[in-house]
């Protein structure tokens, strides 16, 4: 009796291993064809057996490569303006409201900013992102961002990118006529979890923004931070919704605890559940750029190489806002190896 018991069991598992396994070959059939998955779609993938995740990552990067090629997508952040932040998000180091230790300064100059370009540029970036610790550009601020930006289209040529917190839609024009590519503006997390995470703006604030960008034409950037104690569902969640928006460019970041924020003792991810999260982006957004953010030099132990294989095609390099990162040549060597390209 215990052995024919055991033996259904078996059958059973067996059964429902080939049903998850069809099913996310009958996806990415799908998704290769041109079409959409539907949000219960995504819901299933997210959730299959630990066992699947081979079969989930395998289809993910043949997506990547059948709509993106074989080229990785690599940025460089330029943090502008550090420390000082009035908003309380509970994962940031640069936030006035927690006792970090880290060093700040006011904005920079505009021949700094120019030349930290010209860096990126040679190293081989190919996009270059501004970003500043502010709730919202002041317009004396904002001029002279617009002067750098413009410093940069003469002098250096390579693509520029902004994160500076909420704009108006004038401000938001301005950046569409100096030529600035794409908006960054991340939701941060679930909008069910955004409340935990922080009290100074909404999750509605942030999406307001994102609009105001998308209205004058400006590419759309927007993602979130992994590992802040959100469930696998507000994951889901977070990503169902940076599908909806139809973003060109999904940034994921994976924690990096900071002494003297909330999260400074948030337990760490596991690699099946950062899978999940890439893999399914990617059967939601296939022609998106998926880039691996903040913290994989130190939440990976391979870099990424294991995620650009699993739907991600960008990464960051050379540091972040306020954390080092890899030299670009390591970085360069890595998709060499596993035979990607810049």
């Amino acid at each position: 009796m215990v052995n024919n018991l055991k033996s259904q069991i078996n059958i059973d598992f067996a059964i429902l291993m080939k049903t998850e396994h069809q099913f996310i070959i009958e996806c990415q059939t799908k998704v290769l064809e041109g079409n959409r998955i539907s949000e219960n779609d995504a819901k299933i993938l997210m959730n299959v057996n630990d066992i699947e995740l081979k079969t989930l990552s395998d289809t993910a990067n043949t997506i990547t490569r059948k709509f993106n090629g074989n080229k990785v997508d690599i940025e460089q952040l330029a943090n502008i303006k550090k420390n000082h932040c009035s908003e309380d998000c509970a994962f940031c180091s640069q936030s006035a409201f927690f006792n970090t230790n880290i060093d700040g300064y006011q904005l920079l100059s505009k021949e700094e900013i120019i030349k930290k370009a010209q860096k990126a540029y040679d190293d081989g970036a190919n996009s270059y992102c501004l970003v500043a610790a502010w709730r919202e550009p002041s317009p004396k601020d904002f001029d002279k961002v617009c002067e750098a930006i413009e410093g940069i289209n003469k002098n250096v040529g390579i693509s520029v990118e902004c994160s500076l917190g909420f704009l108006t839609l004038e401000q938001a024009q301005r950046l569409k006529n100096l030529n600035v590519k794409r908006y960054n503006h991340n939701l941060e997390t679930a909008r069910s979890k955004f409340q935990e995470i922080c009290t100074t703006h909404t999750y509605d604030d942030r999406l307001a923004t994102l609009k105001i960008a998308r209205q004058v034409g400006l590419e759309l950037c927007t993602g979130g931070i992994l590992g802040m104690g959100e469930t696998r569902e507000q994951r889901l969640e977070l990503i169902l919704d940076i599908s909806r928006l139809q973003s060109e460019e999904v940034t994921i970041n994976l924690l990096v605890p900071v002494s003297g924020t909330p999260l400074e003792l948030q337990a760490p991810l596991s690699m099946n559940e950062i899978i999940r999260v890439f893999a399914v982006t990617r059967f939601l957004l296939p022609t998106s750029t998926i880039k691996i953010s903040g913290g994989r030099e130190i939440n990976l132990k391979d870099d990424g190489e294991e995620l650009l294989l699993s739907g991600a095609n960008g990464i960051i390099s050379a540091g972040y806002l306020t954390i080092s990162g890899n030299d670009m040549k390591k970085d360069l060597e890595m998709l060499q190896r596993i035979n990607l390209e810049a």
